[in-house]
């Protein structure tokens, strides 16, 4: 269904205004798909995010190096972590070196609920978006090309 059917307006001040609110409304749209997926997980997207940085991971990694990599910069990776230990998810131990950093790893049950997960990703991808990997990959440098992001790809 068409944006405009979808919000019911039938005439926007200009394509780019028509596209801000069309990127609102799918961000919304996203993320309440997403949110539906996390609720039954028990987690949230940011601990599901720190839970795939760990597993991505070949050695344990700092909180620091973890909010790095993390998608949502603002978050606060050690509360996050805390929250992944007590649900016992993720696992903290004191650097070999240097007594004063912390080393965050994924537990076995971490690693089992994210292959539980993960085909359940991949069957929520495909039912989202119907879009072909030409069309993706459009999309994708249009959104960098919108947030000023330089493509390296070139």
């Amino acid at each position: 269904m068409k944006l405009e059917d979808e919000i019911n307006q039938k005439k926007f001040k200009s394509e780019t205004q028509k596209l801000i609110i069309n990127m609102l409304y799918t961000s919304n749209w996203l993320e309440g798909k997403m949110k539906n997926f996390f609720d039954e997980a028990e987690l949230t997207p940011q601990q599901y995010n720190v839970l795939r940085i760990l597993r991505g991971s070949k050695e344990s990694l700092s909180t620091n190096q973890i909010r790095e990599r993390m998608l949502d910069k603002m978050s606060d990776a050690s509360r996050i972590v805390d929250r992944l230990i007590v649900k016992n998810l993720a696992t903290k131990k004191t650097h070999s070196s240097d007594k004063r950093l912390v080393q965050v790893e994924i537990t076995k049950k971490g690693l089992k609920l994210l292959e539980n997960l993960d085909p359940k990703i991949l069957e929520m991808e495909a039912g989202i978006t119907g879009l072909t990997k030409t069309e993706s990959a459009t999309m994708n440098a249009l959104l960098d090309k919108m947030r000023n992001v330089k493509n390296n790809t070139q």
